[in-house]
């Protein structure tokens, strides 16, 4: 199964104490397909930083780039869905191009997905996602 997660979705699931550390685990033990881009890279980099400390976030960078399950594509068309907040539409652009099969999302701006029928992007939540693993 591939995914796209949302960067607060790879926040929530690093934690070891964290309900939601079973993605993070699934992940390294390759129980899905993580589907990524350079920007959303940047943006885990960028928000890890902020959140830990900038060697912690280059640490999970170099282990996410390094894992077999990992795979980056180039987006060559960008589709603009979500208005509220532009910022979200690198998610759903590598989805799209990346054929997945969730965006796995905890931010309220996705909802708007539901109501667009072409192209379809399927979005759940971490919670949702736990089940499926």
């Amino acid at each position: 199964m591939k995914v796209v997660l949302d960067t607060n979705v790879l926040l929530v699931s690093l934690l070891k104490t964290s309900k939601y550390r079973p993605i993070f685990d699934g992940l390294i033990n390759k129980k899905f397909i993580l589907v990524i881009t350079h920007e959303i890279l940047q943006e885990y980099i960028e928000i890890l930083s902020i959140k830990t400390n900038a060697q912690i976030a280059q640490n999970v960078a170099d282990l996410i780039i390094n894992l077999e399950n990992i795979e980056r594509i180039d987006i060559y068309y960008r589709w603009g869905l979500i208005i509220n907040d532009p910022d979200d539409n690198k998610f759903v652009d590598c989805a799209i191009a990346g054929n997945v099969k969730y965006v796995v999302s905890n931010d309220k701006h996705f909802n708007v997905l539901s109501e667009v029928e072409f192209p379809s992007v399927n979005v759940i939540t971490s919670d949702q996602f736990l089940k499926e693993l």
